[in-house]
């Protein structure tokens, strides 16, 4: 199929490498077995789209017996969104969802006014040596949809459109990108995609998006004429017709973006809101521990421990 009917394969780059409005070199932290690596919020770039923090996991390689235990936690006024490359995640949350992820699935909670989830390595994983390499990331909610009831979903690899040309593959994970939607419920206008390149293989990146970004989970990219390596994120300047070469190694790739929302959002530990008194009620709820009376319960199922609000 054709990427873009306006652009001739092969063509040359219509831009500069000024067209990168903003290179980001994201931070490591070591979890004690596993490396993340978190490119958003970034300090000269709060969001991209409606994504408002982007964490890759990994790679990393566990021993029998070993395993990930994020223990319930809290979230208010986003998205998230679980996307994995290797491994399987056991997501329990205060919906009542009880779910395994595995690669190439999606799994899309929606926290709205208030919501409970943990992840952990399933037992039937622990059994033998496992690995977790993956995608977590946030999308902040329209001011409208804060307060919505938390939900979750999820869908399986198979309902996930795929779209292929001579050496390119792209899953489309969330929204409407190259003439193809998602089946996740958006709450505004959206993308986000994992990429394959085959070795020197050419991409547009979606045009009709106000907000468009790259981030390079293996491989090496080319715009403009200069390379950029794995581990980079780079958002482009709105309207640009943008085009990425894969290198020697091929590529694979995330795409994200979207419409910009109505303001800035204020961030603390795990709450995403557009007032900062939005985030001082989540708080005071949480320290209560008063479950299930207010906007906060426990999973079902994973009701024995989780994490107490940061001093």
């Amino acid at each position: 199929m054709s990427w873009n009917p306006a652009l001739e394969p092969g063509c040359p780059d219509e831009v500069g490498v000024d067209a990168i409005e903003t290179l980001i070199v994201p931070r490591s932290r070591d979890l004690g077995g596993f490396e993340v690596r978190r490119a958003l919020p970034a300090p000269k770039r709060q969001m991209v789209g409606p994504f408002i923090f982007f964490d890759q996991a990994g790679p990393a390689e566990l021993l029998t017996g070993q395993g990930v235990d994020v223990r319930p936690h809290p979230h208010i006024g986003l998205g998230t969104v679980t996307y994995l490359f290797r491994g399987d995640f056991h997501h329990r949350d205060s919906t009542g969802a009880d779910q395994i992820i595995s690669p190439g699935a999606l799994n899309w909670m929606v926290a709205g006014r208030g919501v409970t989830h943990s992840e952990r390595t399933p037992e039937a994983a622990r059994r033998g040596p496992n690995g977790l390499f993956g995608i977590q990331t946030w999308l902040a909610l329209p001011e409208a949809q804060e307060d919505i009831a938390p939900s979750f979903a999820h869908h399986g690899r198979e309902t996930l459109p795929v779209i292929q040309d001579d050496g390119v593959s792209v899953r489309l994970i969330l929204g409407t990108a190259y003439g193809a939607s998602a089946p996740a419920t958006m709450y505004s206008d959206t993308f986000y995609a994992d990429v394959a390149l085959e070795p020197r293989r050419r991409l547009p990146m979606p045009d009709d998006h106000e907000d468009r970004g790259i981030y390079i989970v293996d491989g090496s990219i080319s715009v403009a004429g200069e390379v950029f390596e794995a581990g980079r994120m780079m958002v482009f300047r709105p309207g640009d017709r943008i085009t990425v070469a894969a290198g020697e190694q091929g590529a694979r790739l995330m795409l994200l973006g979207g419409a910009t929302l109505e303001g800035p959002r204020y961030i603390w530990w795990n709450f995403v809101a557009s007032s900062k008194e939005r985030i001082e009620a989540a708080k005071a709820e949480w320290r209560t521990q008063a479950w299930g009376t207010g906007r906060f319960d426990l999973p079902a199922g994973d009701r024995n421990e989780h994490i107490p609000l940061p001093d």
